[in-house]
């Protein structure tokens, strides 16, 4: 499957996540950004160096920022359990507005064509790092990092796009 592109609409699934009151909810991705500016950012694994230290850090650090240019949700997507999820975002002293979702199976990465087989390293498929500005639910910009370079889909870049 070709990896989600300007233009195209995103695909509707269904992802979980603890809410405020700590109970688990499921969540569709229609639901969080029909009508609504959003950045969609994906990572390959939850608490992974590159994710943990610079990719989500970088959208928690400017979402203060990406707000005031109209973004209304910064929605991260991790293949990895909702549990896994709850436990990462904890581990940051503030999160902001970044909501943590978890794709457990890959099956809303996979609808992306996104999807990156890691089973060669023992992680399974998880996902390509990416972040895409999302327009009433149409791709206005689609950063896609090649391998495990993180070089065009951190929250400066979608800044710049802005």
């Amino acid at each position: 499957m070709a990896p989600i592109a300007v233009g195209d609409t995103i695909p509707d699934g269904t992802l979980a996540h603890f809410d405020d009151d700590d109970q688990m909810q499921q969540v569709s991705v229609h639901s969080l950004a029909a009508g609504k500016k959003v950045v969609l950012f994906g990572v390959p694994g939850a608490f992974t160096p590159t994710c943990s230290m610079k990719h989500v850090p970088s959208f928690i650090e400017k979402s203060e920022e990406l707000k005031s240019k109209g973004v209304e949700e910064l929605l991260l997507i991790s293949v990895n359990d909702p549990f896994v999820l709850k436990a990462w975002k904890k581990s940051y002293p503030e999160t902001k507005n970044v909501k943590f979702l978890a794709d457990g199976s890959a099956t809303y990465t996979h609808a992306l064509g996104l999807e990156l087989d890691l089973a060669e390293k023992g992680l399974g498929v998880r996902s390509r790092r990416f972040a895409l500005l999302v327009d009433n639910l149409k791709v206005v910009v689609a950063n896609i990092e090649a391998g495990g370079e993180f070089t065009v889909s951190g929250a400066d870049e979608i800044l710049a796009a802005l």
